[in-house]
């Protein structure tokens, strides 16, 4: 069974999504980095988790191909906001995945992709 269906579909990806994003705009490095209406923003990663985690692909079918790492180089992602927005998700996971296998088995993609996102060192680091 796909993530998608094991964490209860598209209503679970949307709670997931609502409970992320408050933490996101309050968090002094990552509010910087969007917009004042986040509203779309939560749209685009409420479909590109539905496709993440093996749900339809609507984020592909709206926008192309995720190419997730490109379409973030115009953000100044460094290893602390990285380490800023999993700690956002690990919150919001554990306020909406019960199952603590499921969360971990999230957890771990998450985490894995996050990091990959970084494309310039913390301020202050040689």
């Amino acid at each position: 069974m796909e993530l998608y269906e094991r964490m209860g579909g598209a209503t679970a990806i949307r709670r997931l999504v609502e409970a992320f994003y408050p933490r996101v705009v309050a968090h002094p490095l990552l509010a910087p980095l969007f917009p004042e209406d986040i509203g779309p923003v939560m749209d685009k990663q409420e479909q590109f988790l539905t496709q993440f985690f093996g749900g339809p692909p609507r984020y592909t079918m709206e926008h192309g191909h995720p190419m997730m790492r490109a379409r973030h180089l115009a953000f100044p992602i460094t290893p602390a906001r990285a380490d800023a927005w999993l700690a956002c998700m690990r919150e919001a996971l554990e306020d909406t995945v019960e199952e603590e296998a499921l969360r971990d088995v999230l957890w771990e993609r998450l985490r894995n992709t996050a990091y990959f996102f970084i494309n310039r060192e913390d301020e202050g680091s040689s």
